[in-house]
């Protein structure tokens, strides 16, 4: 029985997750408004600021302040952008899964 219903299973799974990506493939790409390109290039010539900064003579606090705020900066792109991002470590725990599961 076994043997039965783990392919089958299988070839439902391979087959929703292969009509979710055809589906995520037709979506067209948006373009980003004039509102959303302005701060887009804000961020970038802040970015390009801070690292012509000499920072060797700023203070630990100030150092952390510029790290803050480049992580800030770093997750309005990111969301400007749009898409989805899988870390490390959800990817070994899908692969984990699949192993226990075939």
């Amino acid at each position: 029985m076994k043997k039965i219903i783990y392919p089958l299973l299988l070839l439902v799974t391979l087959t929703f997750n292969l009509n979710f990506a055809v589906a995520a493939g037709d979506k067209p790409k948006t373009e980003l408004t004039a509102e959303q390109r302005a701060e887009l290039n804000r961020i970038i010539s802040r970015v390009d600021e801070i690292k012509a900064m000499d920072k060797s003579k700023l203070t630990i606090e100030e150092k952390k302040e510029l790290r803050k705020e480049l992580k800030e900066m770093k997750k309005k792109a990111n969301s400007m952008s749009g898409g989805v991002y899988l870390s490390v470590g959800a990817i070994i725990i899908i692969i984990l899964l699949l192993i226990l599961i075939l």
